[in-house]
């Protein structure tokens, strides 16, 4: 019988150590330049690809390094987006006590939990994934595969009526925007040569499973 291979790769984000862990923490607060931070998170992808290539993976990923967590990163990158934790958001969400009650289901502080918020009208500031392809692309000869959050889990979860409404009519401009973006970055990520993206959708299977559509959602 004839030996059947399979293309190997990795989800995408991998752990982070504490030196990045606390890097992300400075950069946050101010307390560390966007120069230094780079550098930080270089060494850190540096380090998974090398990781990856000793594996014997096929198609390689930067770890997800520079991103606090897989979708909230765009609020660097994106104007008319605001990061707000979920404890800022609670007196402006449309359904308070659906709201609350998610709360208690994650079961963390609302704190600790920061969201991509929608408060202007959007378009990129900068590119969202296409530098840190070409730094990686630049440490390896294997493909490489790029990770964006999906336009559902975007639209679902950076709409907050009392702010997104005052900029679009519905989220199904907000849509189209959010798919605009999607579309303009993957266009880029192409023409430099990446050769697989990937679309995170994880709400969906909330929808598959709970036929769930309307209801707030923060992964």
């Amino acid at each position: 019988m004839a030996e059947t291979l399979f293309q190997t790769t990795q989800v995408g984000s991998w752990p982070r150590s504490k030196t990045m862990l606390r890097a992300l923490r400075d950069r946050r607060t101010g307390k560390m330049s966007r120069a230094g931070f780079d550098a930080v998170a270089d060494e850190e992808v540096r380090r998974t690809v090398a990781i990856q290539e000793d594996a014997g993976l096929d198609v390689l990923v930067d770890g997800e390094h520079r991103r606090d967590n897989f979708y909230s990163f765009i609020t660097e990158k994106v104007e008319g987006t605001r990061l707000m934790s979920l404890a800022e958001m609670l007196d402006e969400v449309e359904d308070k006590s659906g709201f609350e009650e998610m709360l208690t289901t994650l079961d963390v502080p609302a704190s600790a939990i920061r969201n991509p918020t929608c408060v202007g009208r959007l378009s990129r500031r900068e590119p969202l994934a296409l530098n840190d392809f070409r730094f990686v692309k630049s440490l390896t000869d294997k493909p490489v595969k790029m990770t964006l959050p999906g336009p559902y889990l975007l639209n679902r979860s950076m709409w907050v009526g009392a702010y997104t409404g005052k900029v679009y009519e519905n989220q199904r401009a907000l849509g189209d925007d959010i798919v605009k973006l999607l579309r303009a970055e993957l266009i880029d990520l192409a023409e430099a040569g990446c050769e697989f993206v990937q679309f995170d959708e994880p709400v969906l299977t909330e929808i598959v499973l709970s036929q769930e559509c309307g209801r707030r959602t923060f992964m």
